[in-house]
């Protein structure tokens, strides 16, 4: 079964209309895949970041009874997007919020972001998304868009997380609703 990625990004880019970040909307219209396979064109964060950024994109899809957003790849998406399909300005609040996160953490918990507990990362995002980071709140939004757009659009999101049913498939218009347990995607 091929699950085609840019379907399931024009998908995502519906979802979030208007304020669909930009690097997404640039890969959701082209028409090639495009995230492929193999490293970013150029590194865009650096080692400490790249920790941050890992950590925080679980705690925005954690594992429960399906996997996370580690394990669904959605960090070397979110790089490889960000190198590949982002201006330098569109990696500005991606950046900046990762920093100001780091210097939270390390203001109030005397602990790099990375290695912060769950607990305390969650209240660095909650924070960053109440905007009581600097630029927390754009920083918030595009980051959350990038890790559902990450997870909903990898093999683990399609097939796991939702039921998958591919296009076209079987009607049956007297499915009973109660035995629906997933969102299904196609």
């Amino acid at each position: 079964m091929i699950i085609d990625r840019r379907d399931a990004l024009a998908g995502m880019a519906a979802m979030f209309g208007a304020s669909l970040f930009a690097p997404i909307a640039r890969a959701a219209a082209m028409q090639m895949t495009p995230i492929s396979d193999g490293p970013p064109s150029s590194p865009v964060f650096s080692a400490q970041q790249r920790a941050l950024m890992t950590a925080l994109s679980e705690r925005v899809m954690p594992t429960t009874d399906t996997p996370g957003a580690i394990a669904a790849g959605v960090p070397e998406f979110i790089e490889k997007l960000l190198a590949d399909w982002a201006s330098p300005d569109d990696r500005k609040p991606i950046l900046a919020g990762l920093d100001a996160i780091e210097t939270r953490s390390r203001a109030d918990y005397k602990v790099a972001a990375a290695k912060a507990t769950p607990a305390q990362q969650d209240a660095l995002l909650t924070l960053a998304m109440e905007d009581k980071l600097p630029g927390g709140a754009d920083f918030f939004d595009k980051f959350r868009q990038l890790v559902l757009t990450g997870y909903f659009t990898s093999e683990v999101g399609i097939m796991q997380e939702r039921e998958y049913l591919p296009v076209p498939g079987r009607y049956d218009g007297a499915y009973p609703y109660s035995e629906i347990k997933k969102v299904f995607s196609s």
